[in-house]
């Protein structure tokens, strides 16, 4: 699971800000125990792997935890729906069972990690660390807490990570792949091809009539599934987030001076500086630089001398926080303009710092930005009453009363939805704007019921939200009636789609009998086209579509085919002109790169062979029943 934490991490999480001591995270990381996330087995089963069991809980918990991995590396939110859609779901479900084989032989070995090595893992872990390269605790909380982690869940799936390595590293290692092999993936990498072509779009289909009442039934029924409504639910929504119960006008302006006071750099812009820097092996050698620098031998002279570019001494414009370097960082800023410090004593080396423009920091005025401020500190006021409004909403919840009953009550304001689909439109099958954390939401709704209490979802800067399912329209077929302009129009698309397909079919066969591209394209009012340099997986022209490109890969030289371009209505017909196979240098870096990908596929698939084998051998059974209620459904086959 942790491959998905890295990948999410790369992506936002390592962007997080940290600071703190190893001691005292590691003290806390004392009472955590390697069972976090399987501990607590209940009488429902979703899977058991050898002695090794996970619960509708726990599965649903890492279920939900990797559709937002794949969410935030996809840069949206994936539903339930549309994992069953996309077939992710099937690949979830085996990717969980497996990472489980793996821990249960973990379990068997009778491997562990001390907790020392999880704190220094998460404090040495670049993506947790800041511009200064410290790590903030409180960041690291609060950011592992928005992504739906506990600090202890979060060590524990560290933990799960490194012992699970310690197993595939010792199957997965191969020495170097064989030569042909790595010839042949260079070949199939680096092949390129060229190719005349022409684009034949849905002018070319002529005028389409419109359907006759027996032609639409007839293509409505055999598509009846394309135009079914979908199941709707209805709900009631209460959020409580503290932008919500902010009091600003409670904050007087002496509280807003002094907040401003300590926090200027928040209101602009902090001085920047433009700063050089080259590194010497030894103080004797960066001192006797400096004095032919103080001599007036030029900074770009002196770097030039060691064989360094402009490129290679300029560390661009940055502002102090932005130098990793502390005592480079303290140098730079002590100079004035056109300066060069004496020789500092860096973490990498001895280096002397020039400093070029500087540009000085430039902070709004009080008065410009008051309200600003104002908001700030009754937001975070507002957070200890977050606290309190969360415990009475639960203790309201908990005597049997529903959110609609609640939020007068408490005078919180009330989101009613009366109907919402999977994906998150209306009836209309337009966006449902007012759901707060719409995505994770929905998901949830869909996966509970009507009368059923539901635990609130965690948002943002330390909110709430709860729902309450009201009501469930199913899925069921929508009449002609109901969709005749949508249908007519489907039916017109597919009549052009079979139109163009025809004609670049009979083009198609024009050339094959030896007619020329050109003179094919002449007498159909087409302009021919040229493109060279594809490549497998390479940039697909603007005009063509990754099938064109895979068709072209498939067709020999001199030969021609047709594809289909951006879309149903739009065929491309075109012939092979040239191939060519680039040379590959055994000694050059693309060989090398080759070889290194060839080794982790094959690396994999013998992981992949590993983990089939130890789920055979420890006997991993799924219970579909139990499956489904973690997946939000009836009976799921695997």
């Amino acid at each position: 699971m942790l491959r998905g934490i890295r990948t999410a991490s790369s992506n936002w999480l390592g962007r997080i800000v940290m600071v703190v001591v190893l001691g005292l995270i590691a003290f806390s990381f004392a009472v955590w125990g390697v069972g976090d996330v399987f501990r607590g087995f209940g009488q429902s089963t979703v899977a058991s792997i050898g002695a090794t069991e996970l619960s509708v809980e726990q599965f649903r918990a890492l279920y939900n935890d990797r559709l937002q991995q794949l969410g935030r590396q996809l840069g949206r939110s994936i539903s339930s729906a549309q994992a069953r859609e996309w077939n992710i779901e099937r690949q979830v479900v085996q990717q969980i069972i497996s990472e489980a084989a793996l821990d249960e032989r973990v379990r068997q070995l009778g491997l562990n990690v001390t907790n020392d090595e999880i704190a220094r893992r998460i404090t040495e872990d670049p993506s947790f660390r800041s511009i200064t390269g410290q790590f903030d605790r409180t960041r690291f909380e609060q950011t592992i807490r928005n992504a739906g982690y506990t600090e202890a869940r979060y060590a524990a799936e560290q933990r799960r990570e490194l012992l699970r390595r310690a197993v595939t590293d010792a199957v997965s290692g191969i020495s170097a792949p064989p030569r042909a092999a790595v010839d042949a993936l260079a070949r199939y990498q680096n092949e390129q091809r060229a190719m005349d072509y022409v684009v034949l779009d849905r002018a070319k289909a002529g005028d389409i009539p419109v359907p006759t009442p027996e032609e639409l039934a007839k293509y409505f029924e055999e598509h009846k599934a394309m135009f079914r409504a979908p199941e709707y639910r209805a709900i009631d929504i209460l959020r409580v987030a503290p932008v919500d119960v902010a009091k600003v006008d409670q904050v007087n302006d002496a509280d807003a001076q002094r907040f401003y006071e300590a926090n200027r750099n928040r209101f602009g812009a902090p001085e920047r500086r433009q700063v050089q820097q080259i590194v010497f092996p030894t103080m004797d050698e960066a001192h006797a630089a400096k004095g032919r620098l103080d001599q007036g031998l030029a900074f770009t002279a002196l770097a030039s001398e060691r064989n360094l570019s402009e490129k290679d001494v300029d560390l661009g414009v940055v502002a102090k926080s932005g130098i990793v370097d502390p005592a480079v960082a303290d140098a730079a800023f002590k100079l004035k303009e056109g300066e060069a410090s004496a020789p500092v004593q860096g973490r990498f080396g001895v280096v002397i710092v020039r400093v070029g423009k500087i540009e000085p920091e430039t902070i709004k005025p009080f008065q410009e930005v008051v309200g600003e401020v104002k908001q700030m500190i009754a937001v975070d006021r507002a957070r200890a009453e977050i606290s309190d409004l969360h415990d009475k909403i639960e203790d309201e919840r908990g005597a049997g009363h529903r959110l609609a009953e609640i939020a007068p009550k408490l005078n919180l304001k009330l989101i009613q939805v009366p109907a919402v689909d999977r994906s998150g439109r209306d009836a209309q099958q337009k966006p449902v704007e007012n759901i707060p954390n719409a995505a994770q939401l929905v998901q949830a709704a869909f996966a509970s019921d009507v009368g059923v209490d539901n635990d609130p979802l965690q948002i943002q800067n330390g909110g709430y939200v709860w729902f309450d399912v009201t009501g469930i329209t199913p899925s069921r077929d929508r009449t002609l009636d109901e969709v005749r302009d949508r249908a007519e129009e489907r039916w017109r698309e597919r009549q052009i789609a079979e139109r163009v397909r025809a004609k670049a079919t009979a083009l198609l066969e024009k050339v094959k009998s030896g007619t020329s591209l050109a003179d094919v394209a002449a007498a159909e009012g087409l302009k021919v086209e040229s493109t060279f340099g594809l490549k497998r997986g390479g940039t697909v022209p603007g005009n063509l579509s990754a099938k064109v490109i895979e068709t072209l890969f498939d067709t020999p030289k001199d030969a021609a085919a047709i594809a289909e371009g951006r879309g149903a209505t739009e065929w491309v017909v075109f012939r092979v002109t040239d191939i060519t196979v680039p040379a590959l240098d055994a000694a050059s870096e693309e060989a090398q790169r080759i070889e290194t990908q060839l080794r982790n596929a094959i690396s994999n698939d013998l992981l992949g062979q590993y983990v089939l084998h130890l789920r055979a051998e420890l006997g991993a059974t799924i219970n579909q029943q139990a499956l489904g209620r973690a997946l939000g459904f009836g009976d799921q086959q695997n």
